[in-house]
């Protein structure tokens, strides 16, 4: 009996091991910025807009830089707007940067925004599968004529070097408001499906949007437009 117990123990002690991960992240301070993308790297980068903020994780393929930019412009509507954003994911390995993607968004031409910005409140790198690779989590947002509450939001995934979005459209009335899944959104692994949920739960929470009702619902049913009833 003893000896069941402890070969239990050992397959459940085995189990909750292979179940932690190694992936590790941090945002850089501005002094890390600039002494590790200097002037110089930047221009061998081709990074030509304003660095907004860089993460550096690593998981078992090695070192990663996650750089966010955005591009400013003068508006009326408040202090700070950006045309366009920028996302660059490089992998860091033998003293040489490799792009492993790249992520470029912008406002629409005669669509009344005004501006474009990362949501870092909701941005994450995790590994959610628990396969030692990380899976980062990009969320971002425009402003129109009522802030939010006509912009856009967009959640990227990039897994395994395949890009999948959730594009969604707000609006103030109910017939205004859209949200479009990539189909292989729902072929990724059920932690990072679930995980997406809960920051789409949040953003309905914290008022940034309102998905269609039922949209839960939806997902569930692996549908790919969702519009209000």
């Amino acid at each position: 009996m003893n000896r069941i117990l402890i070969i239990l123990f050992l397959l459940i002690y085995n189990f909750s091991f292979a179940q932690e991960s190694n992936v590790t992240s941090k945002q850089l301070s501005k002094q890390e910025i600039d002494s590790i993308f200097t002037e110089h790297i930047k221009k061998q980068l081709k990074i030509d807009t304003s660095i907004y903020r860089i993460y550096e994780y690593n998981d078992k393929i090695g070192k990663h830089f996650l750089v966010m930019t955005h591009n400013k412009i003068e508006c009326e509507q408040r202090e700070e707007c950006y045309e366009s954003i920028k996302v660059f994911c490089y992998l860091f390995k033998d003293n040489m940067y490799k792009m492993e993607w790249k992520l470029n968004d912008f406002i629409v031409p005669n669509a009344y925004e005004y501006s474009i910005s990362h949501w870092t409140k909701y941005f994450t790198i995790d590994d959610y599968d628990k396969d030692g690779i990380a899976d980062p989590i990009i969320i971002y947002g425009t402003q129109g004529m009522n802030d939010t509450a006509d912009g856009r939001i967009k959640i990227v995934l990039y897994y395994k070097g395949n890009k999948r979005a959730i594009r969604h459209q707000n609006g103030i009335l109910d017939d205004e408001r859209h949200t479009q899944v990539d189909k292989e959104f729902y072929e990724l692994p059920i932690e990072i499906q679930t995980h997406v949920k809960t920051v789409m739960q949040n953003i309905n929470k914290n008022g940034l949007g309102i998905f269609p009702d039922g949209w839960e619902k939806a997902m569930k049913s692996k549908e790919l437009k969702m519009d209000e009833n």
